[in-house]
């Protein structure tokens, strides 16, 4: 079964415009045209487009998605590299978490902060319990 870029777009919640910068950027060089150029997409294609999108929102930039796929093309000979990018984008995306996850803390701070202050109808409470000078308002 093939499927058009609108439709391709749709299942991965990207805009057509996106994907058609991913061709152009040299991302999708798997995909197959038909003779007037149109874009016909695999279910493997959009597997593959996943990755992509995955490796995207990991910060990675495009340049290192197009080794990436450069290196797929390129067969076991480069299972090496792409391993060692996978743990390299694995330990970014673990500091990522760990500085969300601070910064987690500090709103959901903030939340029992004006939590507190909306229920006692002032932020007052928080001098009488010395609250607020852990953080500032």
């Amino acid at each position: 079964m093939t499927y058009s870029i609108s439709e391709v777009a749709k299942k991965l919640d990207l805009t057509v415009y996106t994907l058609r910068y991913y061709d152009k950027e040299g991302l999708m060089p798997f995909i197959e045209r038909t003779t007037s150029g149109t874009r016909l997409f695999k279910d493997s294609d959009i597997d593959f487009l996943k990755i992509i999108q995955c490796l995207k929102m990991t910060g990675m930039p495009i340049k290192d998605i197009r080794d990436f796929i450069e290196w797929c093309s390129e067969g076991d000979a480069t299972l090496k590299q792409r391993s060692d990018m996978f743990n390299e984008r694995k330990a970014s995306v673990e500091a990522q978490m760990e500085e969300l996850r601070k910064t987690m803390e500090v709103i959901e701070h903030k939340c029992d902060y004006y939590r507190m202050a909306l229920e006692a109808g002032t932020e007052q409470i928080h001098k009488v319990n010395n609250i607020g000078s852990r953080m500032t308002n």
